[in-house]
C-alpha cells in the first residue's frame, strides 16, 4: 500500500473449518480439532489414562428466557444491507463489510482468487491516487483491520474509536468501489499467497483434511478450497480481478455491518451517505452463475495419506444438509454435535476414556452449499484398527435411546445458547459471526436461532442421522507415517466401517 496510507495490524488470510481452524466459530463449532492435533504430537503414553469425569446434571429454567439477538438492520434501496448492533459498553466501533463470495463461487480458473481478491482490498484505490485529504490523518486514527477468505463469505473489518467510524466506512467504501488494481502490488501479492500455499503445504496436517474435501466433492473440488492452487494463483491476472468484481463486489451482494458504541440511525446515515450510490448489479450474481450441485457420494471409499506424524489421526466424512434445502437438520446437526463431543457423553467415554484414543471430535459445518459433516479420530498406531472399530459401532448407535439422555439434550441446548451470549462480550468479533450468518444462512436464519435450537427433540436429531449419516455413502482418511502404517495396518475397509 502507499506510504500515504499506513495502517496497523493487518494479517490478510484465509480460513477452513477444519485444517486452518475449525470454522463452527460462527456456527457454534467446538475447537477440539485444534487440541486434536496437538495430541497427535505427544507420546501416547502420556495418554493411556482416561479422566473420568462426573455427570452433570440438568437443570432447565422455569421460565426460559428469549435470547433475542438485539441487532437492526436496515435494506439501502441498492440492495446493501446494513446490520447493526448497537453497545456503548466501551467507545470502540468495528466496521465490517461481507460479500458472498468465497471459494463456492469458483471454477478451477478462478480458484483462490476470492482470497487474492481480498489481499488487493488493502492495496491501492483511487481515493489512494487522488490523495483524498481525509487519507492523511488515517494513520493517528489506531485503525486496526484484517480479511478472510471462507467458501461462502469475504470480510474486511476495521475497529476504530467511535468518532472515526464514518472514517471507516468511508475509506471500506473507496476500496471496494474504486480498486486501482496495481500490476506490482498485483504481482508482490500474487507471491505472498503462494507463500501461503507453501506454508500449508509443509505441514502434514494439511493433507488430511484436503485428501477428505477432494474426495467428498470430488466433481467440483476447487468450490470447498479456498485457498486455491498454486497454477491457479500463478495464473491470475487484474482482468480476472475486474471479472470477480463485477460479479459479486455489488451492494445487492454485499452487507455492511457495524457493531459497537453507535447510534442505529447514525449508521444507517452513514451507510446511505457513502454507499447509497453503489450502483446495484441488473441481475442477481448467482441467478446468472448460479452454484454447482455438488453431486452426491457414489459409494464408500477408504484412502491412507502418508506424511511424518507420529500418532495416527483419521478423519471421516459425509454430505450434510444445505441451508435453503434443510434448514430443521442444520439446527439438529449443531445439537447433537454438541452432545456427543461432551467431556462426559457416551461417545466420549467409550473412546477417549476407555483408552482407545487421545482425541475424538465429531462437527457440522453450516454451508448454503452442502455442509459436511466429520468425525476426527487421534489414536495410536496399535490401537488404530479397535479406535475406528469402536468410532463405527458407536456411530451405528446414534440414532438408538442409549447415544445420550434427556438431560444431555437440554444441557446441549442451554450450553449453546450461553455461548453466543458469551461471544457477545466482544463485538468487534461478534460482527464476523453476524457477516457469516448473513452470507451462508441469510440474517433471518440467525434471528431465529435460539429458538430453533430450543425447539429441537431427540425425534430431530434421530431424523439428521438416518438422512445424512445412516447407510449414507462417506469418504474415511488416515494421515500416519510409513512406520506406523506398519504397524496400524490400516486398510480402507477398516476406513469405512467394513
Amino acid at each position: 500500500m502507499s506510504s500515504y496510507v499506513r495502517l496497523e495490524n493487518r494479517n490478510s488470510n484465509y480460513q477452513t473449518p477444519y485444517y486452518q481452524g475449525p470454522f463452527r466459530e460462527f456456527n457454534v463449532r467446538k475447537y477440539l480439532f485444534s487440541l486434536l492435533i496437538i495430541m497427535s504430537l505427544w507420546p501416547a503414553a502420556a495418554f493411556a489414562q482416561g479422566t473420568a469425569k462426573a455427570p452433570v446434571a440438568a437443570k432447565p429454567a422455569l421460565v426460559k428466557p428469549d435470547y433475542k439477538i438485539p441487532f437492526v438492520n436496515k435494506k439501502l434501496a441498492n440492495g446493501l444491507e446494513v446490520i447493526v448492533y448497537p453497545d456503548n459498553a466501551v467507545p470502540i466501533v468495528t466496521v465490517e463489510l461481507d460479500v458472498r463470495n468465497g471459494s463456492f463461487t469458483e471454477p478451477p480458473e478462478l480458484n483462490g482468487l476470492s482470497h487474492l481478491f481480498e489481499h488487493m482490498f488493502f492495496k491501492t484505490n483511487q481515493a489512494i491516487v487522488r490523495r483524498e485529504p481525509y487519507l492523511q490523518e488515517i494513520g493517528q486514527l489506531g485503525i486496526t483491520y484484517n480479511g478472510s477468505t471462507r467458501e461462502e463469505v469475504v470480510n474486511y473489518f476495521f475497529t476504530t474509536t467511535n468518532q472515526h467510524a464514518g472514517t471507516a466506512i468511508r475509506f471500506i467504501s473507496d476500496a471496494v468501489r474504486y480498486p486501482v488494481f496495481d500490476e506490482r502490488e498485483f504481482a508482490a501479492e500474487k507471491q505472498v499467497v503462494i507463500g501461503e500455499i507453501d506454508r500449508n503445504e509443509s505441514n502434514p496436517f494439511y493433507y488430511l483434511n484436503r485428501t477428505l474435501m477432494d474426495k467428498m466433492f470430488y466433481k467440483y473440488p476447487t468450490r470447498k478450497n479456498p485457498l486455491g492452487t498454486r497454477q491457479s494463483i500463478e495464473s491470475a491476472t487484474t482482468e480476472k480481478m475486474r471479472t470477480i468484481q463485477s460479479r459479486y463486489y455489488v451492494p445487492n451482494n454485499a452487507a455492511l455491518i457495524v457493531t459497537g458504541d453507535i447510534d442505529p440511525q447514525n449508521a444507517f446515515k452513514l451507510a446511505e451517505q457513502y454507499f447509497g450510490d453503489w450502483k446495484a448489479r441488473e441481475v442477481d450474481p448467482f441467478k446468472e452463475f448460479p452454484l454447482v450441485e455438488h453431486p452426491p457420494i457414489s459409494k464408500s471409499e477408504g484412502h491412507i495419506v502418508e506424511q511424518p506424524v507420529q500418532n495416527v489421526l483419521i478423519q471421516i466424512g459425509w454430505h450434510g444438509p444445505s441451508i435453503g434445502k434443510d434448514n430443521a437438520a442444520t439446527y439438529a446437526a449443531d445439537v447433537f454435535s454438541y452432545i456427543i463431543t461432551q467431556p462426559d457423553s457416551r461417545f466420549q467415554r467409550n473412546l477417549v476414556d476407555s483408552g482407545l484414543a487421545v482425541g475424538v471430535d465429531v462437527g457440522y459445518y453450516t454451508q448454503r452449499n452442502v455442509g459436511p459433516i466429520v468425525v476426527t479420530l487421534v489414536t495410536t498406531p496399535e490401537k488404530a484398527k479397535a479406535a475406528l472399530a469402536a468410532v463405527y459401532t458407536e456411530i451405528a448407535n446414534w440414532d438408538k435411546p442409549a447415544a445420550f439422555t434427556d438431560a444431555e439434550l437440554q444441557n446441549a441446548k442451554t450450553i449453546l445458547e450461553a455461548r453466543d451470549l458469551f461471544d457477545r462480550e466482544k463485538l468487534s468479533e461478534y460482527a464476523h459471526t453476524l457477516g457469516f450468518w448473513w452470507s451462508s444462512t441469510g440474517i433471518e436464519y440467525f434471528q431465529g436461532y435460539h429458538q430453533n435450537l430450543r425447539a429441537i427433540t431427540r425425534e430431530d436429531t434421530n431424523r439428521y442421522i438416518r438422512t445424512y449419516v445412516h447407510g449414507k455413502p462417506h469418504i474415511g482418511v488416515a494421515l500416519l507415517s510409513k512406520e506406523s502404517q506398519a504397524a496400524a495396518r490400516l486398510t480402507a475397509e477398516d476406513l469405512i466401517g467394513k
